[in-house]
């Protein structure tokens, strides 16, 4: 069966991780494009993991064809360690929505197609329509400044409170972009950042992400691969963050600072920057275009938490480090 969605960076991702061999998991499986790519690169085994029921039923199809070289999960990729049962040769972890989910309008994630405004990728807990409803003012526009880096949000959250009840796509759509200048073209559409923040705050993707990182810390074996592909720069930092601290690269102190004693370094970074799609790519699959990968090595040292603020993780005011 042809996959209709290309996995964005894979050609890159499989140079950069090569080679490929032994058990590797797919924390973000969707349409399995990545899954498929590490078989057929030199995979023994992937296990595939989603947190959205709908995934793992689609995969359904085409997934016996590699008997058991291809083992599906239920669950979120915070607990990727758990989920595998065993040490790993690499976890590779495509972040934000799919574009499977984005295609579905019932689903509520576009901006482009009128839905139900849920957005939830597991389906499960309070939907975008449940949390806007319910929250006040001020908590709305935390979530569309600090998540969405939308620079409009007190005057967006206000029209979303003014408007309730929400329960389409469309009408939260049409608010906010009565709240900002007409896009000039090229521009993205006014709600992205807007759908954007309200996608994470819904599904908690910034506390996944960072728990995930270390579930991968604590899965993989010495010499293996970790890698994360990104599409905006919330994420991206996070991600550069976390390879930083447990790479012991991330900078030393200053006579007025002087630089802490470091715990052994949990990874390598093979790469300097973070790897981009070429001209090719972008023209093929206009997603790819904000897609940034990552790459770290684990070593032997043990596994060992980050703090948050270590990390940059975007929090909500009275929000607690961890």
């Amino acid at each position: 069966m042809a996959d209709p969605h290309i996995p964005v960076l894979l050609k890159p991702l499989l140079r950069a991780v090569a080679p490929v061999s032994g058990t590797w998991l797919d924390g973000t499986f969707g349409a399995g494009g990545y899954a498929r790519g590490l078989l057929e690169a030199g995979a023994e085994r992937v296990i595939g993991i989603d947190r959205d029921p709908m995934v793992l039923q689609m995969a359904s199809a085409w997934a016996g064809q590699y008997g058991d070289r291809l083992r599906l999960v239920g669950g979120t990729f915070s607990d990727l360690d758990e989920l595998a049962g065993e040490p790993l040769d690499g976890v590779v972890l495509d972040l934000g929505v799919s574009s499977m989910q984005l295609d579905l309008a019932e689903r509520g994630f576009s901006f482009l197609r009128d839905g139900p405004l849920d957005m939830r990728m597991g389906q499960d807990g309070p939907s975008a329509a449940d949390l806007l409803n319910r929250a006040d003012e001020a908590l709305i526009a935390d979530v569309l400044y600090h998540y969405g880096e939308e620079r409009a949000s007190r005057r967006i959250a206000r029209a979303i409170v003014a408007a309730r009840p929400l329960s389409r796509t469309s009408e939260l759509a049409e608010i906010v972009a009565s709240c900002l200048p007409r896009a000039k073209p090229g521009q993205s559409h006014p709600a992205t950042r807007s759908f954007q923040a309200i996608r994470i705050w819904v599904n908690d993707e910034f506390r996944q992400l960072v728990e995930g990182l270390s579930a991968a810390e604590r899965a993989l074996k010495p010499g293996g691969r970790l890698a994360v592909v990104s599409f905006h720069s919330l994420e991206d930092r996070i991600v550069k963050r976390f390879m930083q601290a447990r790479s012991n690269s991330a900078g030393g102190g200053s006579r007025y600072a002087p630089q802490a004693v470091q715990a052994p370094a949990a990874f390598t970074l093979p790469f300097r920057r973070a790897i981009g799609p070429d001209p090719e790519e972008m023209a093929a699959n206009p997603r790819a275009r904000s897609a940034l990968l990552r790459v770290a090595i684990r070593t032997d040292a043990p596994a060992a938490a980050v703090g948050d603020a270590a990390l940059a993780m975007p929090r909500l005011p009275g929000q607690e480090d961890r």
